[in-house]
């Protein structure tokens, strides 16, 4: 696969990893307009009632500013900040121990990310490459990471996968399954956050997402 351009995610779904492991160089999209109902500040984890969203609160160009959004203006991804008014990382951390702690893997890893949940991030975009490096980490994926530094609506010397950012689209593949803590209540959830995989899976994880025969 050639160089592949992604944005960067709140932990990702599998998908977005699968190609991070087929790949051997890969770009991140900086330069990019912040969109809804993404993947940038939500991610979807397995609880006891099934399929759970967590969402990252941002906030909005007119809270910053004082000033009525303006028709056709877009906010800059790398320029969003986050809410932290709301004490949305006590509530995520609680809801991925009370998730995870029974996963094989969560105390393996737990001493890792529990900085995340308790170092406050300004930026969006600052977080979110935190939590990729970790995800990487605790993957022990490798590849050369770059950023752009202009938007290009149609690159060609890319794979384009910046489609995988949209939380709303149903993927046009199925990946395989994995044991998931409460599959025998709720049935196997697809594509959930790659801390569903890595607290699952632990070490195996990477070799779950290079075994994927997935076109994108």
């Amino acid at each position: 696969m050639k160089e592949i351009l992604l944005h960067p995610a709140y932990f990702g779904p599998v998908c977005q990893f699968i190609a991070l492991a087929k790949a051997d160089k890969v770009c991140f999209e900086n330069e990019d307009n912040y969109q809804k109902q993404t993947y940038r500040n939500r991610m979807y984890i397995y609880d006891s009632n099934g399929k759970l969203l967590l969402n990252i609160p941002i906030k909005h160009r007119s809270a910053l500013t004082g000033q009525p959004k303006e028709a056709g203006k877009h906010q800059l991804y790398k320029e969003v900040r986050i809410e932290n008014d709301f004490d949305w990382q006590k509530q995520h951390w609680r809801a991925l121990k009370a998730s995870y702690q029974t996963s094989p893997f969560f105390e393996f890893y737990e001493d890792e990310i529990y900085p995340l949940y308790h170092k406050k991030f300004n930026y969006l975009l600052d977080f979110n490459y935190a939590c990729l490096e970790f995800a990487t980490e605790a993957l022990q994926l490798d590849f050369d990471i770059n950023k752009t530094s202009e938007y290009i609506f149609n690159p060609k010397d890319k794979e384009d996968l910046r489609n995988l950012i949209n939380a709303k689209a149903k993927p046009k593949f199925e990946h395989g399954h994995y044991t998931q803590v409460f599959q025998e209540k709720h049935g196997f959830l697809p594509n959930l956050s790659i801390l569903d995989l890595i607290f699952n899976e632990g070490p195996n994880s990477l070799n779950f997402l290079e075994a994927q025969e997935i076109t994108f």
